[in-house]
């Protein structure tokens, strides 16, 4: 129940209701079918026993009129009786047949019309149902379906109340995926409405932030890269070599931090999407190595060739922050990089991670405060991944730190 949406538990709720609703109906229509064939006998009994008692004491025909409508019969005129009783020959339906050793009464239906022949010593009476018309059952039929009706009518109305939740979710799972210009609009103020408001309000003010980070961001970057320039051209002036590398390397380190901020910006950013093509493995390891520019004999490449859908530049990037990660941090200051199936494994020599990975993918998160890293690399790692459809996994075992790249199905 817990996970039923809103709209299934309506359906069910609703569903549930009109069915008891209905089967209630239908057990009344047969107990008043039962309860009225119950009645008709009953009547018939007692006209059964009254006239037959009452003949038996020669009425005069005030008292038989009396008779007539106090029991809600009329005599048949005589000239009827035999096209009625070849009717009944023909095809009529005997509801009742009782009687006892004054006579015999028996109840026939023609064309829905009732007939009563009473048969007493020779004498013989026709009579006709004259029951003033009961609608009764008609009225309970005609509550019923309108009970019915009403709660199909309530049902329309609850589904058509909640619809506008539907567009709303749809509008949000837009702005989601990344459409920023996405609005959201109800023009009722109801709860709905607050709802739609407050999302509406929550869009503006986090396109506002994202729009002053941004600005922010490349600001700062373009602000940083002409004193960095400036700077390093005056470094090169300088004679003392020991401060020449001290300055270059400082210089480098900046320039490294510009660089990942910015690839992070990028790809951080709620509308891009990567360039999905057809690449191998291979020719990603090989541009991870050259964009790393480490020696060959420190990464160790044990993979099963294969092509993949991805973002090769994006893929590459990957490649290269795990294997300078391993580099840097390992002890043995090399990499194996291997294939499990279609899992990749980045493995390093070193002391097992202190917390958790999702620790170091958050930005600026370090095991040591003054290692060589900005604490981006996982980082941007992560972020990557997502857009390319991988999950980041982390195993120790034997010794080694394993960063696994996990395909993700959808």
């Amino acid at each position: 129940m817990k996970n039923l949406s809103v709209t299934t538990f309506i359906h069910i709720l609703f569903l549930v209701a009109i069915t008891i609703l209905v089967a209630t109906f239908l057990l009344f229509l047969s107990w008043d079918k039962d309860r009225r064939k119950i009645d008709e006998f009953k009547r018939y009994q007692f006209l059964s026993i009254t006239f037959l008692t009452k003949l038996q004491q020669s009425p005069s025909e005030e008292t038989l009129n009396e008779l007539y409508k106090e029991l809600n019969v009329k005599p048949v005129d005589r000239k009827r009786i035999p096209l009625i009783k070849e009717s009944i020959k023909k095809g009529g339906n005997t509801l009742f047949s009782g009687g006892s050793s004054a006579g015999r009464v028996r109840v026939f239906v023609i064309n829905n019309r009732q007939y009563i022949f009473v048969e007493r010593m020779g004498y013989n009476l026709m009579l006709e149902n004259d029951m003033p018309p009961n609608y009764f059952f008609e009225i309970a039929v005609a509550v019923g379906i309108f009970l019915i009706l009403l709660l199909l009518l309530i049902y329309l109305a609850v589904l058509k109340k909640l619809y506008p939740l539907k567009k709303l979710h749809r509008q949000i799972q837009r702005f989601a995926e990344g459409d920023m210009n996405t609005r959201i609009t109800y023009t009722y103020d109801d709860e709905i409405g607050k709802i739609a408001k407050s999302f509406d309000d929550a869009i503006v003010h986090i396109n506002q932030l994202s729009t002053s980070k941004n600005l922010f961001m490349r600001n700062m970057m373009h602000e940083l890269k002409t004193p960095i320039t400036k700077g390093r051209i005056v470094v090169e002036m300088l004679d003392d070599e020991v401060t020449k590398k001290i300055l270059i390397r400082a210089f480098e380190r900046m320039n490294e931090l510009i660089s990942e901020l910015a690839e992070l910006e990028r790809v951080t950013t709620q509308s891009f999407e990567p360039n999905f093509e057809y690449v191998l493995l291979s020719e990603i390891m090989n541009e991870s190595r050259e964009l790393l520019m480490a020696q060959n004999s420190c990464i160790n490449i044990d993979i099963e060739d294969r092509a993949l859908t991805t973002d090769k530049k994006l893929m590459t990037l990957v490649i290269k922050n795990l294997i300078d990660n391993g580099i840097k941090y390992g002890t043995s200051g090399c990499v194996d990089i291997k294939t499990e199936g279609y899992v990749i494994e980045v493995i390093s020599e070193g002391k097992a991670l202190e917390h958790a990975l999702s620790y170091y993918t958050e930005p600026f998160s370090q095991e040591e405060k003054r290692s060589s890293g900005f604490g981006l690399g996982l980082y941007i790692v992560h972020s990557i991944l997502e857009k390319l459809r991988y999950e980041l996994g982390y195993e120790y075992r034997e010794g080694r730190n394993v960063f696994k790249l996990i395909p993700v199905k959808r």
